[in-house]
C-alpha cells in the first residue's frame, strides 16, 4: 500500500472515531430542562421570537471549534441582551449541573 492510502485511511479511521466521541444529545431530557427553564417564551425551533431561533443559533455556531464551551457560557453567565430595544439579563437553565446544561447546549447546536 502507498504511503498516501495509509495516510488517507489513517485520516478516516480518525475522524469516525472523532465524530463517535461526541457524546450523544439526549433530546427529552433537553426539551423538559428548556421547558422547565422557560427558554420557549423568548426561542423557539426555528422561528424567530424575541430571541433568535435555535436554527439561527446553531448556524452562528456551525464550524467553530470551540461552539459547544462558547454556548455553555453564554448559558451559564447570564449576560446582559436587548429585546426590543431594552437590555436585559439572560436567565440561565434551571439546573446546577454542568452535563444537563451542556446537553441543553449540545441540543441548540444539533438543530
Amino acid at each position: 500500500m502507498t504511503h498516501w492510502k495509509a495516510a488517507f485511511f489513517t485520516l478516516a479511521f480518525l475522524g469516525a472515531a472523532a465524530v463517535q466521541a461526541q457524546p450523544k444529545v439526549d433530546e427529552d431530557a433537553a426539551e423538559k430542562l428548556m421547558k422547565k427553564s422557560g427558554c420557549n417564551k423568548c426561542h423557539s425551533l426555528s422561528a424567530k421570537k424575541e430571541g433568535p431561533a435555535y436554527k439561527e443559533t446553531a448556524a452562528k455556531y456551525k464550524g467553530k471549534a470551540n461552539a459547544e464551551d462558547e454556548l455553555y457560557k453564554h448559558l451559564t453567565s447570564n449576560p446582559t441582551i436587548e429585546v426590543d430595544g431594552k437590555k436585559e439579563r439572560h436567565d440561565s437553565p434551571k439546573s446546577k449541573k454542568e452535563d444537563e446544561v451542556r446537553n441543553v447546549v449540545r441540543y441548540i447546536l444539533t438543530r
